[in-house]
């Protein structure tokens, strides 16, 4: 069957499935004037953001930095959304504070991945002559 196990999914995807877990409770309580509108928008950040760091776990190593600098993009898109919906009273304090602890604890896994991958793509390539 399988030559060899499924890599062991990083803190940071499970870290980020759990903060998707919050926020899909919030989104079910967004207002519904503004739930397809500015929570769709960070709906589909969401999504883009798990999507980017699961494919990111199968990807060869030089191939992973693409994908989490797109990941890190999405991550900032969902900051600043949140930070929307919160400054418009569409999301409570207290969620708004769990959530933005989760994705800043998740900006700095990704960063901390991402600045491993180029530290050791460094290692590998020749210096220019």
């Amino acid at each position: 069957m399988f030559s060899e196990p499924p890599p062991a999914a990083p803190s940071a995807l499970l870290k980020t499935k759990n903060a998707y877990s919050v926020w899909f409770k919030t989104y079910n309580d967004f207002p519904k004037a503004h739930r397809y509108t500015l929570g769709g928008k960070i709906e589909d950040y969401f999504l883009g953001l798990l999507e980017n760091i699961f494919v990111s776990v199968y990807l060869p190593p030089e191939a992973k930095i693409p994908r989490l600098i797109i990941a890190i993009s999405k991550l900032d898109g969902i900051k600043f959304f949140l930070q929307i919906a919160w400054e418009n009273k569409c999301i409570p304090n207290e969620k708004y504070s769990a959530l933005s602890e989760n994705l800043d604890e998740i900006g700095r896994m990704l960063g901390g991945w991402k600045k491993g991958l180029e530290k050791n793509t460094e290692k590998k390539t020749p210096p220019n002559k």
